[in-house]
């Protein structure tokens, strides 16, 4: 495959959706039922420089997000991490190639921590946070209700490369 990645834009949107709303229909992407209407919605608490989509020739084959984990100033450089594929492109790289821009991206940003909540059901998305260096943190047991079920999170974290000792945010 021949990706390209780069930040993504309102003109995206059409594509972003429809992997988002094929990543809720497995059941195993996110307690969502629904996606946003409109690309603000979607991206409203991302960081702009970590909104990234990558591409095979003019086709959208996936999007990966940051999202500021809390507004309080103390957890400013500790976002979560958001990574969807196509499902037609799924297997193939393109989730590692997405997630290893995300986090050069998001060091780059200042970020020193990145957090995921995968469903333990999603081996696939679970596998691939830890060929990047993420680790388990621990089980959050029945945390949310995804149509009208308890459903438990693993949570896993990667601490960038950037050096808690660089970290300042005023």
């Amino acid at each position: 495959m021949n990706l390209f990645i780069r930040k993504a834009t309102k003109e995206d949107w059409k594509e972003i959706k429809y992997i988002y709303d094929a990543g809720i229909s497995t059941g195993l992407a996110t307690f969502e039922t629904t996606s946003p209407s409109t690309y603000e919605q979607w991206s409203l608490k991302a960081h702009p420089e970590c909104t990234l989509i990558v591409q095979e020739g003019s086709t959208v084959v996936g999007w990966c997000k940051v999202t500021s984990i809390s507004d309080r100033l103390v957890y400013a450089g500790v976002g979560e991490v958001s990574i969807y594929v196509h499902p037609d492109t799924q297997g193939k790289g393109v989730g590692d190639f997405l997630l290893k821009n995300l986090i050069h991206k998001s060091d780059e940003q200042g970020f020193w921590t990145l957090q995921a909540s995968i469903f333990p059901e999603n081996i696939n998305s679970i596998y691939l946070h830890k060929k990047n260096n993420f680790r388990k943190v621990g089980i959050r047991e029945k945390i949310g209700q995804l149509t009208g079920v308890w459903k438990d999170n693993v949570l896993l974290e990667r601490r960038n490369s950037i050096g808690l000792d660089k970290c300042s945010f005023k």
